[in-house]
């Protein structure tokens, strides 16, 4: 019942038995060639010399960095609060204890804008990540300070080790960091990154995969407790269900079902983005009574069919698509049809009885046979239309008044 993220594979920086000594000299070649705008004497990683290429179309200064002034106390509570990490911070922390305890590395949790939340390290290596305006509430998005670890896997999509001259500003060169995005998997959307940074000299290749383990663990985490709220819905949703006596389904607020009565089963329904306890048009249900329930929502499809005043009325527009406008006594929603979806609802409208498969593939193609490309595209109507559309043959709802204007 959640989304699952595919993740491209975490590339070290550095290959197993490479001397960092001789690597770092390579990469200060490369940028410093990089910058100057000559020829490179190498070519950087495909991850990195993009992250160059949108730090300096950001206008990021190589010699001073971004803003450097932290947001502040209210608002980096705030962020903390609204970031969805904050339950998470145990297993992270728990998770990398290893590469942080008495070590020359500071771990960092940032919110999907970059921000930096939380930070654990010892006093030492904090001081040392303070010179460096790596503190609480600072942004270290990529527009801000070029190429590094929280940034860059936050714009990538993917865990990223950034080693020594591959930072895009000069003064982050000392450093090597390690970050991996961390996915709702409720949404599929960032929330943000989990980060292990220290001195260059402390770069090991492993760190990149278990920094992503870390963060794909977390993911785990929410997606298990994603899975208990459905079961809880679902759990206040049924006796609802059983008395409704109408199809129906319970779905939480990201439209995940996690209930459902007489309607064909399915993972998800997108809710519309200005979701109320009102009759609203939803994609692939059609016109549906919504109503709050404990975490979620109960959507009722309108019955149509046993519906009188309802009208359809479909208006061509000049490049053959079409706008169909479905009125009621309750209000009105449209959509703009492609020009085979026009063409499929006007041949509807003028056969109230209802038009076979093949009838509609003989008008529409000029050939009876093309029937599955028809029922495809009825499909893709039903999803749109819902119960304004019915099958055995396809046709539109008794009742409805329908018009090509």
């Amino acid at each position: 019942m959640t989304i699952t993220t595919g993740h491209p594979a975490p590339e070290p920086a550095l290959a197993t038995g490479e001397d960092p000594r001789e690597f770092a000299q390579v990469l200060h070649a490369v940028y410093d060639a990089a910058m100057a705008g000559e020829r490179l004497p190498a070519r950087p990683r495909s991850v990195i010399g993009q992250s160059w290429e949108r730090a300096a179309h950001a206008g990021v200064d190589p010699d001073r960095g971004g803003p450097s002034d932290p947001i502040a106390a209210a608002d980096l509570t705030e962020r903390r609060r609204s970031s969805g990490l904050a339950d998470l911070l145990d297993d992270l922390t728990h998770g990398l204890d290893a590469v942080v305890r008495d070590s020359p590395n500071i771990l960092v949790v940032a919110d999907a804008d970059g921000h930096v939340l939380w930070r654990a390290g010892t006093s030492a290596v904090r001081r040392r990540a303070d010179h460096l305006g790596f503190v609480e509430g600072a942004s270290w998005a990529e527009g801000a300070v070029g190429t590094n670890a929280i940034g860059t896997a936050l714009a990538s999509g993917r865990a990223v080790q950034v080693f020594s001259a591959e930072h895009f500003v000069r003064t982050h060169h000392a450093w090597t960091c390690t970050g991996a995005p961390i996915h709702d998997p409720r949404t599929g959307g960032l929330l943000g990154a989990v980060d292990v940074s220290g001195p260059a000299s402390s770069i090991h290749p492993a760190t990149v995969a278990l920094v992503d383990s870390v963060a794909r663990l977390a993911e785990a985490r929410l997606q298990i407790a994603h899975h208990d709220q459905l079961d809880m819905l679902r759990s206040v949703a049924a006796p609802i269900l059983a008395r409704a006596g109408r199809p129906a389904l319970a779905v939480d607020e990201f439209g995940w079902v996690a209930a459902v009565d007489r309607v064909p089963p399915r993972r998800r329904i997108v809710l519309p983005s200005d979701v109320a306890p009102d009759r609203m048009h939803v994609a692939g249900l059609g016109l549906c009574d919504l109503e709050p329930l404990p975490g979620g929502w109960l959507v009722r499809p309108a019955d149509v069919e046993s519906r009188t005043g309802t009208t359809v009325v479909i208006t061509d527009e000049p490049d053959g698509r079409a706008i169909v406008t479905v009125r009621t006594t309750d209000g009105e929603w449209a959509h703009r049809a492609t020009p085979r979806h026009r063409d499929l609802l006007a041949q509807l409208a003028v056969h109230p009885e209802g038009r076979s498969a093949a009838e509609l593939a003989s008008t529409i193609f000029d050939d009876p046979t093309r029937t599955v490309t028809v029922r495809a595209e009825m499909s893709r109507l039903r999803r749109t239309f819902g119960g304004l559309l019915t099958t055995g043959p396809y046709r539109f709802a008794r009742d409805l008044d329908v018009t090509v204007a």
